[in-house]
């Protein structure tokens, strides 16, 4: 419960749950279990669209955002993902975050991180250079 009142990189913190749930209107969650939030009002904005707030899941990172909430958020559409779903197209894939940095994270062929060896080059394997 300590780190909920310090600690920004892993959740909200108290100040910030405690502001947007006075301020803000829940509009809903994504797959990730993301939580997506609109002020009640344009007090606070930045013009004349209510500002939108999520509260991540776990690790703040903004790749953890699908894109039609990452839509939503930037203003592309006026209602969210909830009432006017995307339209998802029989070829794509669904939304990963960003996974540099995670065991999960992909790497080519070759690399020192990648299993696997090497494959030698067209001209034949290089020779070190020695001066």
């Amino acid at each position: 419960m300590l780190d909920k009142a310090f600690l920004w990189w892993s959740g909200a913190t108290l100040g910030t749950l405690f502001t947007i749930g006075r301020t803000s209107k829940l509009v809903g969650t994504d797959e990730f279990g993301n939580k997506y939030y609109q002020a009640r009002n344009t007090k606070e904005s930045y013009g004349d669209k209510p500002r939108r707030y999520v509260i991540y899941n776990g690790y703040a990172d903004a790749s953890k955002i699908p894109p039609d909430w990452h839509g939503w958020m930037h203003y592309m559409y006026d209602e969210p993902p909830t009432v006017a779903p995307l339209p998802r197209k029989s070829w794509e894939k669904p939304h990963l975050p960003n996974l540099s940095g995670t065991p999960f994270a992909q790497f080519p062929k070759g690399s020192l991180n990648a299993e696997g060896e090497r494959q030698a080059s067209k001209s034949g394997d290089y020779e070190a250079w020695k001066p």
